[in-house]
């Protein structure tokens, strides 16, 4: 999927939508316990209540690993779901890999061709030869962490020189990749550094989590970070896929993406001409 299909998604869907699946067993509804697969039912129901009104499901691989075997298992029929059943929709290993080349190499193969993600979210601390095996596939996307949401990132990404850490990050690397393979992670709670980092980087799409939970303003994000082809995944998990946790909650979920998709198709008209 490149750039342009991605746009013409969410055109089609009226929404720039993610949904992190971050399905941790301790918060899922108790009725779904009894399930053979209960974090891949939870999963499912999300997706069966939630699939149009949004552009990507984001799973974030540590909710999955925690639970070994049979976690990977879920997340690989997970994925085996989406792909069969809603072939348009963009699908993000949150995985954060970054090693040396030949380690990465491994890490590609069991993202993009063992599992079929659309992507993976990778940690650029290493440098390009440690980004770059993930690039060599075709239709296939990086999604370098850029300028995170958590609070401690200004330990590292600011640090206070005349160039920050993640405005190297980002001008370092931009030329790794194109518009239709390298796409950043831009935290919502730094929506108004956006503008800037369009200045750098005016056409990759932007990974942008931290709505919902964390906080982070949809309208500033828009305002700041939207270009001419929307550019942007705006992520929200937790706000989403826990509204409720009685035997209902896809509705209760779908309830909350509908809210959401109704403000981005406003944000969308109003910024794209």
């Amino acid at each position: 999927m490149n750039s342009e299909t991605l746009f013409e998604n969410i055109k089609k869907k009226k929404s720039f939508l993610c949904i992190g699946l971050d399905t941790d067993i301790n918060k899922i509804p108790q009725s779904l316990l009894a399930n053979q697969d209960p974090i891949f039912e939870f999963n499912k129901q999300i997706i069966d209540a939630t699939h149009d009104l949004c552009v990507a499901y984001k799973p974030n691989t540590a909710f999955y690993e925690q639970l070994g075997a049979k976690g990977w298992l879920s997340l690989e029929k997970t994925v085996d779901y989406i792909k069969t059943k809603h072939p348009d929709i963009f699908l993000i290993a949150d995985a954060k890999r970054g090693d040396i080349g030949n380690t990465c190499n491994m890490y590609a193969k069991a993202f993009f061709e063992n599992m079929k993600f659309d992507a993976i979210t990778v940690a650029p601390y290493m440098g390009e030869d440690s980004v770059k095996p993930f690039l060599t596939y075709k239709d296939k996307w990086v999604i370098l962490l850029a300028l995170t949401s958590n609070n401690s990132a200004k330990d590292f990404q600011f640090d206070n020189t005349e160039t920050n850490l993640y405005e190297k990050v980002i001008s370092k690397s931009k030329s790794w990749g194109t518009k239709d393979n390298l796409m950043y992670v831009v935290g919502a709670t730094k929506a108004e550094m956006l503008e800037y980092i369009r200045k750098i980087i005016p056409d990759n799409f932007l990974l942008v989590p931290g709505i919902g939970a964390q906080g982070g303003s949809l309208s500033d994000v828009a305002k700041y970070g939207m270009n001419n082809k929307c550019g942007l995944l705006v992520n929200s998990s937790r706000s989403i896929i826990y509204a409720d946790n009685t035997s209902d909650f896809a509705t209760h979920s779908r309830k909350k993406v509908a809210e959401l998709k109704t403000e981005m198709e406003k944000l969308l008209a109003e910024h794209i001409k």
